[in-house]
């Protein structure tokens, strides 16, 4: 029987195979343009609520935990930047990788597996289908372009709503809020959580794709792969968050 640790060995070999293989059929035709808008119309679009309802509360709850303990410094002025920091550098990105990257690696792990367990994607090898530029690069091209953008989108709300807290709360002055955070803040805070996103979107795809591709067992099998995705993703995106940010200080600071 294969123990745990030869298990996690050959699943990240996988994933590393199957991330080269992808790389290597990007420049290959056909394109597949319209797979990707239909990607990331299935990966955006019906991802906003997820992404903008998290972070508004999360911006908001941010902003009230960090005035309640800063007013005890004196410091609540600065409520502000630190809000737009978490937010812009690690909260925004971070957290709509593990929200939204589970919703959509787990849809990916479902329907390649259970193309994979009815034999469709051997159909398509039979019939000289490159089942890699077909059913994956549209896929990874696609979270590459909308990760961002739904970062960006949470960045705005999650920075807003905890403006809004600190109006209606604790009776900030909305101009000075403004002025403050706008001060300390610069567009290298608000580039790390770009890029940051950007290889989010690249490694949630590829798990859910690998983890599809390798479902076994019928049924059942896809069910644990589907549940598995969601624990990869998830660590799979603050394990490269660490590493992320330690190598864009390097770069940014």
């Amino acid at each position: 029987m294969e123990s745990a640790l030869t298990r996690s060995i050959m699943w990240y070999g996988g994933l590393g195979l199957l991330g080269a293989r992808v790389l290597r059929n990007l420049a290959l035709p056909p394109a597949y343009f319209r797979l990707v808008i239909l990607e990331i119309e299935t990966i955006g679009v019906r991802s906003l609520p997820v992404a903008v309802i998290s972070a508004a509360f999360t911006g908001m709850v941010f902003a009230l935990q960090s005035a309640v303990n800063m007013a005890r410094f004196g410091a609540e002025n600065y409520v502000g930047p630190v809000s737009a920091l978490a937010i812009l550098r690690e909260l925004g990105p971070v957290l709509t990788a593990v929200l939204v990257g589970g919703k959509v690696a787990s849809g990916i792990t479902a329907e390649l597996g259970s193309m994979k367990v009815t034999e469709q994607i051997d159909a398509l090898r039979v019939l000289g289908v490159n089942y890699v530029k077909r059913l994956i690069v549209p896929r990874l091209l696609a979270a590459v372009v909308v990760f961002p953008l739904l970062t960006v989108l949470a960045d705005v709300v999650g920075v807003l709503g905890g403006m809004l807290i600190m109006v209606t709360e604790r009776g900030a002055d909305p101009w000075g809020y403004w002025n403050t955070m706008t001060y300390w803040v610069v567009p290298r805070d608000f580039l790390t959580g770009i890029i940051k996103s950007a290889f989010f979107g690249v490694v949630v795809t590829l798990i859910g794709c690998y983890n599809g591709l390798a479902t076994e067992g019928g049924t059942e099998g896809l069910g644990r792969a589907t549940t598995a995705t969601v624990v990869h993703v998830t660590m799979g995106v603050i394990v490269a968050d660490f590493f992320l940010t330690k190598l864009l200080l390097i770069v940014f600071w």
